[in-house]
């Protein structure tokens, strides 16, 4: 442990300063962004792209024995969704169907 508390002082004032900036930079990016059109156009499109993205990532590996209760939860996760307009209502109960599907009815055939 240094002797000098000149040494200790710097360094936690410099460790203090860091952190401080770096929790602040958000914040300070934060106004400029508000008011950007990119960032609007980013934020009407992107929960579509994200899901689409999402969902061939979860069918990409979905074996042909395995389709039909991939392909039920699907349509029921898009029906739930177009009834409804709720995501969590959606994922969950497209959830639940393909649990239920997948280790009652398709499991033993």
């Amino acid at each position: 442990m240094p002797e000098n508390t000149a040494y200790v002082a710097a360094a936690v004032a410099i460790s203090a300063a860091v952190t401080w900036a770096l929790r602040s930079l958000p914040f300070a990016a934060l106004a400029p962004l508000r008011a950007s059109d990119t960032l609007r156009y980013l934020s009407v499109h992107m929960p579509v792209g994200v899901m689409v993205i999402l969902t061939v990532y979860t069918l990409r590996d979905v074996s042909p024995g395995g389709a039909a209760p991939v392909g039920l939860a699907l349509a029921a996760t898009l029906g739930l969704h177009l009834w409804r307009r709720n995501a969590v209502l959606s994922v969950l109960g497209g959830t639940a169907i393909h649990v239920a599907l997948a280790s009652t009815v398709f499991s033993h055939a």
